[in-house]
């Protein structure tokens, strides 16, 4: 599918593609871990979602983490059901690239995922990440709880007068509720893990993200 422009907007479900009831297929495993790709997961374990730009590279920097029992990557945030990665990236489905991340909360904690995606990428870009333009490289955390959400905020306070300090704008993640989570087709799970030298656009701002009271990431 060949589109000749992408809307700098998120398109309203309205608006957006209508999708389809079918899920896209997916390997029922990761391919690093050998862990079910979607459960289920240990009893305790605890699921987040983060967007930041290219999931090929994103979801790398999550499954190398220590206490991540399992990562996915895939499409959230938008209207359409169960979409394709060329209608994701036609901007009409209103969907981010995403990586859901399971993790081990007696082994590790939130913060270190944060710290891990507050420092990877850039979230003062609004709809792109360097050069991947399109609403599906927005920058965004979609949580599970309570806890998670007041975790977030302090994170996001913490990072932005770290930023504001170096003369750096406005975080423009969005941060909300996780939404469902669609699966991405099987060839876009660990793709780097399966293809070594393959494209990963990240950059970070250089900027440690040091999260205040009552979290415990520290600098790098």
């Amino acid at each position: 599918m060949f589109f000749k422009s992408k809307p700098a907007t998120i398109p309203s479900a309205h608006e957006a593609l209508p999708g389809r009831d079918t899920q896209i297929p997916v390997a029922a495993h990761h391919f690093v871990s050998g862990e079910s790709l979607k459960g289920p997961y240990p009893a305790g374990a605890e699921t987040i979602y983060f967007a930041l730009g290219c999931f090929w590279g994103a979801e790398r920097l999550f499954w190398e983490l220590p206490g991540v029992i399992v990562t996915a990557v895939g499409y959230q945030g938008g209207s359409t059901r169960n979409p394709t990665y060329d209608e994701v990236c036609s901007g009409l489905t209103g969907h981010t690239e995403a990586v859901k991340v399971v993790y081990n909360p007696l082994e590790t904690s939130l913060e270190p995922l944060l710290k891990t995606f507050w420092e990877e990428h850039n979230p003062t870009q609004g709809m792109r990440q360097g050069n991947d333009v399109g609403t599906q490289y927005r920058s965004a955390i979609y949580t599970t709880t309570p806890e998670q959400a007041t975790i977030v905020e302090k994170s996001r306070l913490a990072y932005q007068n770290a930023l504001s300090a170096k003369g750096l704008g406005q975080i423009t993640t969005e941060i909300a509720p996780a939404s469902e989570f669609y699966y991405a087709e099987t060839y876009h799970q660990q793709y780097l893990a399966k293809n070594p030298n393959g494209y990963c656009g990240l950059q970070g701002t250089g900027v440690s993200c040091q999260i205040g009271s009552g979290v415990s990431a520290a600098a790098g």
